[in-house]
């Protein structure tokens, strides 16, 4: 049966709804106190606009610094279009939310990381069933911490152990009243 329900793309979708709310009351209110965003996304996915030296400059994915120098943000339910700043040269771009990767508000240590397309079309290649087994199911990919900004990956330590899949367990005793 074929009847599944896509959680990955429902929580993506979700957590894109969060940024899209957030760029929405910046653009009608401004940037509050010290907030600043990392906004990183795919240069090649289909609705994205740049300019052709920057999506040269960025053939697969690009961060853009939504802090000074940003005018014009104009809020979309598919994208959002801005226009920054490039080594003192303005440029307007757009940004459908599908094509995110990563949103990061350091001022708040803050930060959420989406699935990239390619990941979920694997993922649906492969059906979990009952019957098989777990390493059928594709890799996890390596994500920045959410503090960081995305480009700031650190690096496994060398004498690392591999995680314990059960230590990834939130148990839901701690958030119930006594």
């Amino acid at each position: 049966m074929n009847d599944r329900f896509h959680y990955d793309a429902l929580v993506d979708d979700a957590l894109r709804s969060v940024v899209r709310r957030v760029l929405r009351q910046v653009a009608d209110q401004g940037l509050p106190g010290s907030h600043h965003f990392y906004i990183s996304f795919r240069s090649t996915d289909p609705g994205v606009r740049l300019p052709d030296y920057l999506r040269a400059k960025y053939p697969e994915e690009m961060t853009i610094v939504l802090q000074h120098q940003y005018w014009d943000l104009v809020i979309n339910d598919e994208f959002f279009e801005v226009t920054v700043s490039f080594n003192k040269q303005q440029e307007r771009i757009k940004v459908p939310f599908g094509a995110l990767s990563a949103f990061v508000d350091p001022s708040v240590r803050f930060g959420l990381q989406f699935d990239r397309k390619d990941k979920a079309a694997a993922a649906e290649k492969v059906e979990v069933g009952a019957n098989q087994p777990p390493s059928s199911l594709p890799a996890p990919e390596k994500r920045p911490s959410l503090g960081a900004p995305p480009a700031a990956e650190a690096e496994p330590e060398a004498d690392a152990k591999p995680e314990d899949p059960a230590s990834k367990v939130v148990k839901l005793d701690s958030f119930r009243k006594k």
